[in-house]
């Protein structure tokens, strides 16, 4: 009898299948980035709002420890909220509006230093310190040009945000019935994995946000701390940048230190301004190597790599919402994934098992 020979070797044979695997997972994944950028007015407040009771969930919890009706609950839990984001964003914008001449001022000035000190290598820097009032006017003239023209972009930001608002009082209020809802939504056979897939992610995204909020707490603290020492004008709205821009990893640090470098650079001088790059860099150092280990190995742990390539995926997808998005979504999709290889990883060959007759 003739035995038939595949076509191709099996090693060949696997790699293909691995291949159309990974085409239709990408395809999927396009399309459902494409949907959400195509549905982002329906789909940011609904991500936006994930996040919120992600990150609020505990207060919540306690006010119904309290004895507090849930109704009650989540409208205090959003309440409170509404006032520590608007209080923040309202002495951060403050603190920067008051010194934002003097950091031009000091930018000039130093570029002009420079461009003596290197002669003819450092013409460039003092045109650059020369067209430097004339380039931010330049733009700001164009975005509040942008601003009248495109009001519609702000009644829409603002839109965004009520309805955030809103489906954060309802994820709150009725979290008791998700499981069931979800549950709803699956075939009967699938809605135990579902349903562990769903929490895993949560739990992944709210040990992101609680773990992400603590230790930007304790950058600003600590930054704030050391700006009020050194009489840094704007101290508090410096610190508070700090803690809205700890949510971009990495790179949210990056500029609120620029910010506060340049900040003492143009009231104080270049010593003090030494003296702040040396405190944000000694925070850093601690957050990377002591905060940032402490809080992932208990919420959920990611490889600085993926967080930057997340980072900038989601810069390329949706700018700024994009970036704050980025790296919770990685966290969830990382909970999943580990719930898949809870549930379906092969299990290891005892060490030392008899072997069968």
């Amino acid at each position: 009898m003739q035995t038939t020979r595949a076509l191709l070797p099996d090693p060949v044979r696997r790699f293909a299948a691995w291949c159309v695997v990974l085409l239709l997972g990408a395809g999927v994944l396009a399309v459902f980035v494409w949907l959400c950028v195509v549905f982002k007015t329906a789909v940011t407040p609904v991500l936006l709002a994930i996040l919120g009771t992600a990150l609020l969930g505990p207060l919540y919890r306690r006010l119904l420890g309290m004895k507090v009706r849930k109704g009650l609950a989540a409208a205090l839990t959003v309440v409170a909220v509404v006032a520590v984001v608007g209080g923040a964003t309202y002495i951060v914008v403050v603190a920067l509006i008051d010194t934002g001449d003097q950091i031009v001022a000091s930018l000039r000035q130093a570029a002009t230093d420079i461009a003596k000190h290197l002669g003819a290598a450092g013409t460039s820097l003092d045109d650059l310190a020369k067209n430097a009032r004339s380039l931010l006017e330049k733009f700001g003239g164009t975005a509040a040009s942008g601003v009248i023209s495109g009001i519609s972009v702000v009644g829409e930001m603002l839109a965004t945000a009520v309805l955030a608002l809103l489906l954060i009082f309802f994820f709150l209020k009725d979290s008791d019935r998700a499981s069931g809802a979800l549950r709803s939504l699956v075939p009967r056979a699938t809605g135990d994995l579902v349903e562990a897939m769903a929490r895993r992610a949560f739990e992944a995204v709210e040990g992101f946000m609680r773990g992400t909020t603590f230790v930007a707490l304790v950058d600003a603290v600590l930054i704030g701390v050391g700006l009020l020492v050194l009489d840094v004008p704007g101290a508090v709205g410096l610190a508070a940048l700090v803690f809205v821009t700890a949510y971009i990893p990495y790179l949210g640090a990056f500029l609120s230190g620029a910010v506060a470098v340049l900040v003492a650079l143009a009231d104080r001088g270049f010593v003090i301004a030494l003296w702040v790059l040396g405190i944000v860099l000694a925070v850093q150092v601690l957050e990377g190597n002591v905060l940032q280990p402490l809080v992932q190995s208990r919420t959920v742990q990611m490889h600085p790599a993926v967080v930057m390539l997340a980072i900038t995926a989601g810069a390329s997808v949706a700018g700024i919402l994009g970036m704050l998005l980025a790296v919770p979504l990685t966290a969830a999709l990382t909970g999943v994934l580990g719930e898949l290889r809870t549930r379906y990883g092969a299990p290891a060959d005892p060490a030392g098992a008899p072997e069968a007759d």
